[in-house]
């Protein structure tokens, strides 16, 4: 068999069924296999965008996600956004086109060393040399992309290899010497966890991406209730409990609400899961390492311990050490803690900003109001991803993507096709900025080509409303520079030349009626909703 050919055969060993990609000539015989086979391919604008998708759609569907480039600057094109997936733990396995293995390190027309490029940001990568090897390479970059921290894995396979013929035999199953993710948690430390706990007064869990990697959203429910412990959450945590469980308190963190991360400082013991306690999520939280009682839980374990002084590690999956927990652990007393959150909560004001224009944060509310239980929304970064995260409620089966540790802008939308792609009968939003959506623009062609009916939400304020805030923090109001957009395309006049349907709304009055009209179309709808340039995050 040619070895194009056993490619998308080992990928359709590994249920693959759609990829991401863009052509070009170091991957021709990959795309000549990939035409005859039944897998879908999504031509997408930018290879950029490919990881992306591939994102969107491995987070959707909790499958790996795959894409494809050529070799060159097709290959550093994906940089972005594989690193963007290694940050926030999503499995992929990239393929990357090579010139002809004669010609590598000599420099010849779009060679680019994307092994070296991204050995930073990848779990694993490989630099096939035989094509005999690409069935036991395809099966190990599948399993480490899945297994233990979910993260990527890139397979760069020069284009003469890829014609090569080979006796197709894909192994059954992979053992790799040296990659032996911990699952179970330490029994000693699990116990020494469980009197901290039982001694624990004023207990709080924090949980991050982890718990949502995990698939331990009924786990994390379960123990919070059985032992009544209320919940904080990072920004890649949204959605790990719902906002409507009675020990949901908020989310922590620089852009947090400031009562939840008055209830961590204020706690006696915190319970980190799934999370590595970034400067993000601990900006507000000074007294954070002052804490005796931490107890770390993280599959990772380079991860446990390494922002935050603990007292308890635990490496582990986060669904089979809450199942333990739950086994072990009886109710606490915490009647009187969950009592003074509730007050922390109501006490706090939330300001209302008056604005002659979009308050961005009343539509997230009214969208939140409206839309089912079961809706997709990915957020870009921005003023537009905190307005989000801290407006749209994720209650049910709601899910919230968003780009939490790279904070990469132009990611909603091609997220966005991924998760629309992978869960085409749910609701997909997506919610972006007027400088982020310029960074993807293209993908809107993407969007009208699938006949995908992703419903985008452009808040527009003219300029780079995050960098406008940081630059008045650190430099004083007045001071701002390079952050304006002067020559703004016309949105709605794109939007309608690929073919989407498209509005233009400046008051809460207008929002209101025309997202119900884009809810309601059978293709992409951009909504673009002026804001006043001097509106804030918090």
């Amino acid at each position: 068999m040619k070895a194009s050919d056993a490619i998308i055969q080992c990928l359709k060993k590994e249920n693959v069924d759609m990829i991401f990609g863009y052509p070009g000539g170091a991957v021709l015989p990959l795309y000549e296999a990939l035409r005859k086979s039944d897998i879908k391919h999504i031509l997408i604008r930018h290879e950029q965008s490919a990881a992306h998708s591939a994102s969107g759609y491995a987070r959707a569907s909790t499958k790996t996600g795959v894409c494809i480039a050529t070799s060159g600057p097709g290959a550093t094109n994906l940089i972005t956004g594989i690193a963007t997936a290694y940050m926030d733990s999503i499995p992929l396995v990239i393929i990357t086109g090579q010139v002809k293995s004669t010609a590598i390190g000599k420099d010849v027309f779009q060679e680019a060393d994307i092994i070296g490029s991204t050995e930073p940001f990848t779990k694993h990568n490989y630099l096939i040399k035989n094509a005999k090897d690409i069935p036991k390479v395809i099966k190990e970059a599948f399993y480490i992309a899945a297994t233990g921290r979910p993260g990527p894995v890139l397979i760069d396979i020069p284009v003469d290899i890829q014609n090569e013929n080979i006796e197709f035999d894909y192994p059954k199953t992979t053992n790799i010497p040296g990659y032996k993710p911990t699952y179970e948690g330490h029994n000693g430390q699990i116990k020494r966890a469980l009197q901290k706990l039982k001694a624990s007064k004023k207990p709080l869990i924090c949980v991050g991406g982890g718990i949502i990697c995990a698939n331990a959203y009924q786990e994390l429910k379960a123990f919070s209730e059985k032992v009544k412990i209320p919940v904080v959450h990072t920004l890649m945590g949204i959605g790990a409990l719902p906002s409507d469980s009675p020990y949901y308190v908020g989310m922590v963190g620089s852009h947090g609400h400031g009562f939840s991360n008055k209830v961590v400082i204020e706690s006696d013991l915190l319970m980190i899961i799934g999370a590595r306690v970034a400067d993000r999520a601990t900006a507000d939280l000074k007294l954070l390492n002052e804490k005796k009682n931490i107890i770390h839980i993280d599959i990772d374990p380079a991860e446990v311990g390494k922002n935050v002084d603990t007292t308890i590690p635990i490496v582990g999956d986060a669904k089979n050490i809450l199942n333990r927990f739950i086994e072990k652990c009886t109710p606490l007393e915490t009647d009187e803690w969950i009592k003074k959150i509730h007050q922390l909560k109501e006490n706090y004001i939330k300001q209302d900003e008056d604005t002659d224009y979009i308050n961005p944060k009343k539509a997230l509310e009214f969208l939140s109001n409206i839309v089912d239980e079961e809706t997709i929304l990915t957020a870009d970064v921005g003023q537009n991803q905190i307005w989000a995260a801290r407006n749209f409620e994720i209650k049910g089966d709601r899910k919230f993507f968003t780009s939490g540790g790279l904070g990469t802008m132009g990611y909603s939308l091609p997220a966005a096709v991924g998760a629309k792609l992978a869960c085409p009968d749910k609701r997909v939003i997506s919610v972006v900025g007027d400088g982020g959506i310029q960074m993807s623009l293209s993908e809107l062609g993407t969007i009208s080509e699938n006949d995908l009916n992703i419903t985008i939400i452009l808040f527009n304020n003219y300029r780079l409303g995050m960098v406008r805030e940081l630059q008045d923090i650190h430099y004083g109001k007045g001071k701002n520079f390079s952050i304006s957009f002067k020559k703004s395309p016309d949105f709605v006049k794109i939007a309608e030349a690929y073919g989407l349907d498209s509005k233009q709304v400046t008051s809460n009055r207008e929002f209101e009626s025309a997202i119900k009209e884009a809810l309601e179309s059978k293709k992409g709808y951009l909504l673009e909703c002026i804001v006043d340039p001097n509106f804030s995050t918090l």
